[in-house]
């Protein structure tokens, strides 16, 4: 294996790529004080964001004030798999535990709440498969982010997309009121949502507890009430 072929591929280039030749769009084009990712021909902003939605704040604000369309390209990963370059230069592979669902998305959403329902907005969240790029290290060091608890002996050195399972685009109400499973009580908690939905993961409940806080503050449901220390909600 090649890892510096690999590596030649990064995930945010290939997407940009392909969304560029779907859209027939151009890439890297400077507008509002920016320089976006693509535009298309009908003149649609595509920007691809690999990491927080919140870094991408004003960049969003600044276009819908200009009266641009922009659509955001996040790819929520589902499966990963971790291959590292060893001191040696040996390569291992090796896949993953951690499996994405799309409520592990959601945390990403809290910080552009208030711009999601804009008529010239829209989300695209894209299942993707990825390999995620590693290089050991001789000593124990700290990410290139400063966020590591602990310090550990390799450090990431790119993302290669390895294949797109499914898309799902949010743009209207009811886009994001379908997170919520069907049938749901005249009230209803976390509970109700954490039976019903699948896949379920390791943080369901914390992701169900951050949906209903999205959910709320866009005005999609209404808080009715606490009891037993869980919060109740209804629709708006």
């Amino acid at each position: 294996m090649d890892f510096s072929i690999l590596n030649e591929s990064s995930l945010h280039r290939s997407l940009k790529n392909l969304y560029a030749a779907h859209t027939n769009g151009k890439t890297e084009v400077k507008l509002c004080n920016y320089i976006y990712d693509i535009i298309t021909q009908d003149g649609e902003i595509i920007e691809i964001q690999t990491g927080n939605l919140n870094k991408i704040r004003n960049k969003i604000i600044d276009s819908i004030a200009a009266g641009k369309r922009i659509k955001i390209v996040y790819p929520l990963v589902i499966n990963k798999k971790i291959i590292t370059r060893k001191i040696d230069g040996t390569i291992t592979e090796r896949k993953s535990p951690k499996k994405g669902t799309i409520y592990t998305a959601i945390k990403e959403l809290t910080g552009i709440y208030d711009l999601l329902l804009n008529p010239l907005f829209s989300l695209e969240i894209i299942e993707v498969n990825i390999s995620e790029l590693r290089e050991e290290t001789e000593e124990k060091i700290q990410s290139k982010n400063k966020q590591r608890r602990f310090k550990k002996n390799w450090i990431k050195s790119g993302k290669k997309l390895d294949s797109i399972l499914n898309t799902q685009t949010f743009s209207h109400k009811e886009d994001y009121l379908k997170l919520l499973p069907p049938a749901l009580p005249e009230e209803f908690s976390s509970l109700e949502i954490i039976e019903n939905i699948t896949p379920k993961s390791k943080n369901s409940t914390n992701n169900v507890n951050l949906l209903l806080w999205l959910l709320n503050h866009m005005n999609l449901i209404i808080y009715t009430q606490k009891k037993s220390r869980r919060k109740y909600y209804k629709f708006s």
